[in-house]
């Protein structure tokens, strides 16, 4: 548990210092017209460092190896994790809202043990509704697919 946790601190680290270096490549003052671009991607970065500082220094005094992850804490993290990654992966195929629709139906019904009606239901409103926001209200483009394409979006 301690490499693991060193070992994510120093990534993390590694990331704010990046992000700190972009911010004062940016600008992290305050201009004639408010924060500058850098200012607050800057501070947010400073509070990550400073965390990972912790988190480093309590993982480094810590002397007793207790696993990472047992194989029992494991299986929730993998149901979880491998539709989350199929979802992603059907977003490129199949587009944003259909791929929400085949996320959200296998999802209630593999896990949540949910009957067909809520199924359906939740999985046919909640992408319509999502692409009315972002669609139609936002203007927000997001990606589609074969189907939208097919509706004309």
């Amino acid at each position: 548990m301690r490499t693991v946790d060193l070992t994510t601190a120093l990534i993390l680290m590694a990331g704010g210092l990046l992000v700190i270096w972009d911010s004062v490549r940016l600008g992290v003052g305050w201009g004639t017209d408010g924060p500058q671009s850098g200012f607050f991607p800057f501070w947010l970065a400073v509070f990550l460092l400073a965390s990972c500082a912790v988190i480093a220094a309590q993982a480094w005094r810590r002397t007793k190896g207790a696993p990472f992850v047992t194989r029992e804490q494991l299986k929730p993290v993998l149901i979880t994790l491998l539709p989350s990654a199929g979802f992603v992966i059907l977003i490129q195929f199949l587009g944003l809202y259909v791929a929400t629709a085949v996320f959200i139906g296998f999802y209630m019904r593999w896990i949540g043990r949910y009957g067909w009606v809520p199924v359906i239901l939740l999985a046919v409103l909640f992408p319509v509704l999502t692409f009315v926001v972002f669609e139609k209200w936002f203007l927000v483009p997001m990606p589609k697919g074969p189907l939208e394409t097919w509706l004309g979006y």
